[in-house]
């Protein structure tokens, strides 16, 4: 069996099984899932959605992002940790969507990552999400799932995400990372892979590729 082979066998079997491949980060706008997926670096996601309501009621628009402080965005996002480096990039990311993208969060990887704390996963969400665009969101779940599978031998992101986008049908990419994440926390946990729950038990190559740590710009 090929590789591709693999990963068509495994995009039909989560899609089975999970067959609404929402992200699981609470937003309204680009903007809102930009900053929440800045939020969700070392913080889970369950934590990032009871903190963004009062975020976001206090600051609704990104003319008022931009009008803000540091502190005060501090003050609303400091239980997710790292607050002080998150809010800074905020701001400043906020500012720069306003002063060189004419007040729209871009859709393209390229211009994303000039972004101030925004990496390849933030920017791959915002394009797949958002603008409808094939993208591989290469979270921790995604890594160690995809090494498992027998569909990676890499853990760098950007190189799992170059070996996805190689083998998945790209209008089926960005649903399969949504997918890989919740397939990651209910059954292929990082602790132990509950495989005789799996929905890939068939073709798993079961090879149990550690995700490494993520950096703080995502």
């Amino acid at each position: 069996m090929t590789k591709k082979e693999l990963a068509l066998l495994a995009v039909d079997a989560l899609k089975e099984e999970y067959p609404e491949a929402l992200c699981s980060l609470t937003y309204q706008d680009p903007l809102q899932l930009l900053i929440a997926t800045r939020l969700s670096a070392q913080c889970t996601d369950a934590r990032v959605n009871l903190v963004t309501p009062a975020l976001f009621a206090r600051f609704p628009t990104l003319e008022a992002f931009c009008e803000g402080t540091e502190e005060e965005i501090s003050s609303l996002i400091h239980s997710c940790g790292f607050y002080k480096t998150k809010s800074k990039d905020i701001l400043a990311a906020c500012r720069m969507i306003r002063d060189e993208f004419g007040g729209r969060v871009p859709d393209t990887i390229e211009e994303l990552t000039r972004l101030p704390g925004v990496g390849r996963k933030t920017a791959n969400l915002v394009v797949g999400d958002i603008y409808g665009k094939p993208a591989v969101v290469t979270d921790t779940h995604c890594i160690r799932i995809a090494g498992r599978l027998g569909l990676t031998k890499n853990t760098v992101p950007q190189k799992v995400e170059d070996d996805l986008r190689h083998l998945l049908p790209p209008e089926e990419s960005n649903n399969f990372c949504h997918r890989l994440v919740l397939h990651g926390r209910a059954v292929c946990t990082a602790r132990k892979a509950m495989c005789e729950n799996c929905c890939m038990k068939d073709f798993c190559k079961k090879q149990g590729v550690k995700a490494p740590s993520q950096k703080k710009k995502s």
